[in-house]
């Protein structure tokens, strides 16, 4: 496939995969309260300082996806931080939805490590720092 249809590709899976972070970023802005709440009840330790940092992983990291700027850290970050989520919020396999829910971050965690290991392409903030 010609280069420049892959950079095109690269940067469209690194939009697609941000928008789902932006989208999941709005709830917890809108109702704080409540998502505080669910993180607690999930067992995570410190709800209030774990909203805070999954406020800041899925509103700064998806739009330095978009950009290409720090794309391999950012991706390691959220492919870590969707793991995570998975494991505490979607560990009841034995509810298909659930289930449903933790395939499916261990599969967006799965994109990002592979935009962890090769990088944002050549539409990306990234390679014009390395040219």
């Amino acid at each position: 496939m010609e280069n420049r249809n892959l950079a095109i590709f690269s940067l469209i899976g690194r939009i697609l995969i941000a928008i789902l972070f932006l989208v999941g970023v709005s709830g917890k802005i809108s109702a704080p309260a409540g998502t505080i709440g669910y993180i607690a009840s999930s067992g995570m330790p410190l709800p209030t300082l774990a909203y805070a940092i999954a406020v800041f992983v899925e509103l700064v990291l998806p739009i330095l996806l978009v950009l290409g700027w720090r794309t391999r850290e950012s991706a390691a970050i959220l492919a870590l931080f969707s793991i995570v989520a998975a494991l505490f919020f979607h560990n009841q396999l034995g509810d298909m939805n659930q289930s449903i829910h933790f395939f499916k971050n261990l599969a967006i965690a799965g994109g990002l490590l592979q935009l962890a290991a090769f990088g944002g392409g050549a539409l990306s903030l990234d390679a014009r720092r390395t040219r």
